[in-house]
């Protein structure tokens, strides 16, 4: 079979509008390659600001993503739009994760030396859109020029994060789910009756006589709580158990290694013996010294 060698054309060129482009990605948000994505919404009024192109959501993580299509060259007012609605519905709906997404059919060395400047203060990521012509038809590929920062979680090797309050963490989770996260810390204690929570600003860890020991941590959010277990990730019996325990896994960790559970409605009496098998697990492979 003869191979083809494909041409990049440029999109306006080849008479494709973004509306056209931004139609595309909201039927298959997946050809983005940030994994496998749901639309929440499309065109979504932002107040006195615009309209957001598309907004994102992993099933799995609830993470959003806020995505602004441009055609051509990324410019000032293209970067500035995506930061600022990024900014709008984080604060709009903060028991969320959130990341801005630009796409652009040519991110300049200039404009993304710009853009890694908020990288790690702003999760952002950039990526390229080109075009090919294919026959009669336009085949579109993303490829990530410019990733988020992943901030992980501290070891006892490591500089202290950020530290934070509990009285923080209240205005972006609830009292409710940190109330959940006290119960759940007590399980942790009947493995490790010294554990304490560590409280930082993008997670609660555990600390062992004034260290940090994260071999379990946890993510609370408005209405969930995620607990995070330092383990690979499970099998299928194990999955089995969490689910019919009431709980439900979310997409392993597989940079920091961990296996991950959201909790959303805390039921210690049903739960109390999977989430125990867990804390044990992930005590013996990494929390003891």
């Amino acid at each position: 079979m003869p191979l083809m060698k494909l041409e990049p054309v440029s999109l306006i060129s080849a008479n494709v509008t973004e509306k056209m482009v931004q139609e595309q990605i909201a039927d298959d948000p997946s050809i983005l390659g940030l994994g496998k994505l749901e639309l929440r919404d499309k065109e979504r009024i932002q107040a006195h600001s615009g309209r957001l192109d598309l907004l994102l959501q992993d099933p799995e993580t609830l993470k959003r993503y806020e995505v602004e299509l441009q055609l051509g060259a990324t410019d000032e007012t293209h970067i500035i739009r995506t930061i600022e609605y990024w900014d709008i519905e984080r604060k709009r709906y903060p028991q969320y994760e959130h990341t801005a997404v630009i796409v652009a059919e040519d991110i300049t060395s200039r404009f993304l030396n710009v853009i890694q400047l908020f990288n790690g203060s702003i999760p952002l990521v950039a990526l390229k859109m080109t075009a090919f012509k294919v026959n009669d038809a336009i085949a579109l590929t993303f490829v990530k020029v410019l990733d988020e920062m992943t901030l992980g979680l501290v070891d006892e090797d490591e500089p202290k994060a950020e530290p934070t309050t509990r009285e923080s963490w209240e205005t972006k989770a609830s009292k409710k789910t940190l109330t959940d996260t006290d119960e759940l810390l007590k399980l942790v204690k009947e493995v490790q009756p010294k554990a304490a929570l560590n409280y930082s600003k993008y997670y609660i860890g555990l600390e062992i006589d004034g260290a940090s020991r994260n071999f379990v941590a946890f993510r609370p959010r408005r209405a969930h709580v995620i607990m995070e277990f330092k383990l690979p990730d499970q099998g299928e019996e194990m999955k089995g158990r969490i689910e019919e325990a009431g709980m439900r896994t979310v997409a392993y960790d597989s940079q920091f290694r961990f296996f991950r559970v959201s909790i959303d409605r805390l039921d210690i009496g049903q739960q109390r013996d999977v989430l125990l098998d867990l804390i044990r697990q992930a005590w013996e492979l990494y929390g003891k010294p």
